[in-house]
Parts: C-alpha cells; sequence; structure tokens
C-alpha cells in the first residue's frame, strides 16, 4: 500500500464507510455534501503532488530501488481496497509452484498487528507450502526469503506503489464495476495514484467481468490501450468453486441455491459478495457488513449468534473465506457456518498472462 493513503478498511465503522462512499461517489446530495467534497478536493491536491514527485524521483533513479536476486511479481491496483487482489496473487504462486518453483509471497501485512492478517490466514489455508512473509519493508523481506526460504520467485502483493523493490513483471488489477475510483485522487476519490501510472504496467487484469456489460468492458480496454498501449489486457472473474466449512468439510454450491441465505462479510467492497450469491441463485434473507480487514470481537461473534439464531430455520448461513479464517467457527447460533470460496478464473488472455510469468523465469 502507498504510505500517503490508507486503507479502506483503516476506517473504525462501516457505517463511515459507507458515508465517505456515498459522498465521493456523489450520491449524497445537498449544500453540506457539496461543501465537504470541496474540502476533500482541496485535500486531494497536496496528495496528489505527493504522489506525482515520489513517482517522478523513482522514475529517474533518484530513489534508491532494490533488486532481488530472484525474479519478482508484483499484482496491485491503482484504487483502494476492493480488486480482488489475493486471488490473483493465489493465481499467480500457483502457477509458480505448478511449475516446480520455490515461491513466496511478501505483502505488507495491515492488520497484521498480532500475526498474520485475514489475506495471509487464506493463502496459507489454499497454498500451505507457499510462504508468506509480512512487514513494511519489502526488500528486507524479499531477501530473508532468498536466503533463507531458498526461494526461486517473490509475489509482491499489493505492490504497484511499492516501487523500492524492483520487480520483473507488475500486473495490475482494474475493477471493472468501478475502474477509476469515482475519478479523483484521495481522499476525494478512491484513485491512489493517477491513471496514467498505468503505463508502468505489464499485465492489465479486469476483475469482477461478469457483472460489467460487453460494452462497458470494450469502453474500459480502449481506455487502459490508450493510457498502457504496450501492456496485455485479460478480463477475469472471482468465481466461486464451493462452500467451505472450519472443521475442512465442503459443500456444492447447489446448498446455496436450496434454501435461503444470510449472509455477513467484512470486505473493502462487500456489495460484490451480495453480487456474488445473487448471481449464483441465491436468496439472500439477509446481509451484514463489517470493515475491511474487521477483527471480530467476543461481542460481534455474540451479536452474530444472535442475529443467526434470528433467521428461518432452513436458512444457510455464509460468509467469505477472508473472515471464516479469522472467526475459525464451524456454527453460528446452532447453525453450520460456511465460507463461499472463490478462484481468480480467467476468461481471456490467460494464455498471455501465463506466458508472461513464464518468461521471467525462463531466459533465453
Amino acid at each position: 500500500m502507498n504510505a500517503l493513503a490508507p486503507s479502506i478498511g483503516a476506517f473504525s465503522a462501516t457505517p463511515m464507510v459507507n458515508r465517505y462512499r456515498a459522498l465521493v461517489s456523489g450520491q449524497s446530495r445537498g449544500v453540506a455534501a457539496e461543501l465537504q467534497r470541496t474540502g476533500l478536493t482541496i485535500a486531494s491536491i497536496p496528495y496528489g503532488w505527493a504522489v506525482r514527485l515520489r513517482n517522478r524521483l523513482y522514475d529517474r533513479n533518484w530513489n534508491r530501488i532494490v533488486h532481488a536476486a530472484v525474479p519478482v511479481v508484483s499484482v496491485g491496483n491503482l484504487t483502494l481496497g476492493g480488486t480482488g487482489k489475493t486471488p490473483c496473487v493465489e493465481y499467480v504462486a500457483r502457477f509458480f509452484r505448478e511449475n516446480d518453483l520455490r515461491v513466496a509471497i511478501l505483502s505488507r501485512g495491515y492488520g497484521a498487528d498480532h500475526g498474520p492478517n485475514d489475506e495471509a490466514l487464506v493463502l496459507e489455508e489454499n497454498l500451505p507450502d507457499v510462504p508468506h512473509l509480512q512487514g513494511a519493508d519489502r526488500a528486507a523481506l524479499a531477501d530473508c526469503a532468498v536466503q533463507e526460504l531458498e526461494s526461486e520467485v517473490l509475489v509482491l502483493d499489493d505492490g504497484f506503489q511499492h516501487r523500492r523493490l524492483a520487480r520483473d513483471l507488475d500486473i495490475v488489477l482494474v475493477d471493472a464495476t468501478n475502474p477509476w475510483g469515482y475519478g479523483r485522487l484521495f481522499p476525494r476519490g478512491l484513485l491512489r495514484e493517477p491513471p496514467a501510472g498505468l503505463r508502468r504496467a505489464q499485465v492489465v487484469l479486469l476483475t469482477r467481468c461478469d457483472q460489467a456489460n460487453a460494452e462497458q468492458r470494450e469502453r474500459l480496454c480502449a481506455s487502459i490501450t490508450r493510457l498502457a498501449p504496450n501492456a496485455t489486457i485479460g478480463e477475469t472473474i472471482h468465481q466461486p468453486i464451493d462452500l467451505c466449512n472450519s472443521d475442512g468439510t465442503s459443500q456444492s454450491l447447489d446448498e446455496v441455491r436450496r434454501q435461503p441465505v444470510a449472509a455477513f462479510c467484512g470486505l473493502a467492497n462487500s456489495a460484490a459478495f451480495r453480487q456474488t450469491l445473487l448471481d449464483l441463485g441465491a436468496n439472500v434473507q439477509d446481509f451484514r457488513t463489517y470493515p475491511d480487514h474487521h477483527s471480530y470481537t467476543r461481542t460481534d461473534v455474540e451479536d452474530l449468534r444472535t442475529w443467526a439464531r434470528q433467521q428461518a430455520t432452513d436458512c444457510l448461513v455464509v460468509t467469505t473465506q477472508k473472515d471464516l479464517v479469522k472467526l475459525r467457527l464451524t456454527q453460528l447460533g446452532g447453525r453450520a457456518l460456511y465460507a463461499l470460496r472463490i478462484r481468480l478464473h480467467v476468461d481471456s488472455g490467460r494464455e498471455e498472462l501465463d506466458q508472461k510469468l513464464r518468461s521471467i523465469f525462463i531466459r533465453p
């Protein structure tokens, strides 16, 4: 994460996040909202200056760039939160493992003050043989991964704005449903840097393409081509694969369609999770949201248990894998608790993406 801009999850409560999104998206109306947007616009000016200055210093090699001893692939984005980086990091790391390479994942580790954060726990569960190192100094983490873990390739999670560590391939994710963060830099919008920064990317992957129509995707691809004419563009979806429980059992996705669903999550883009359930044919009776990277307290759990008991007797309680790995519960209010497990599916551009990944460890 760019140190200049906080994570959406840094906000203390979901209502605050919702109010902020309503404000910067223009949904909030009235004199007070306009005055607040004016204030945010003014605040975004020095932020923009700082971002542009920092990028220029790296572009001209005035800021020191550290080169790891092995290839580095970065997975990042242009906006704050919610583009679906974790499934893409898993895809990249899985690709290298399937090619018999020792791979390590490096991340800043937001929310990891008392151990691995939710993203690290999900990746550990899905890729148990891939170490995940978290810390502010990712150059030092890279050295540790090579020297102590004998890693042959590194995946830099949320690394597009972390320019201190050199990378052999930059993959940037763009959410097809809200690609430019309402078109403004933080804090007036959700952009972490201007869209022109895409010129540094070699691969741009559109995410949640199943939630945008063909015309929207075509216009977005045209815009990306203008910004990054040499980049490979791919289209992806976050494809549900099953329902999993903390005790290791799994259920078919058919269960989501057979009975009413009560769901909850702590994500930057909770609406996308709800839409995924609806697209599966779920009858979502109730839906609760928490802040991104939410740390569930005893009070939260008791509240969720009460909430689960209040649902219909045949209701299925579902959350995300990011939430389940923190709760580590098999039941809520006497009902089985399942997480919807997803994988990144590349609809178009997969051959080109895999070739780009392959090229960094197969030298001529």
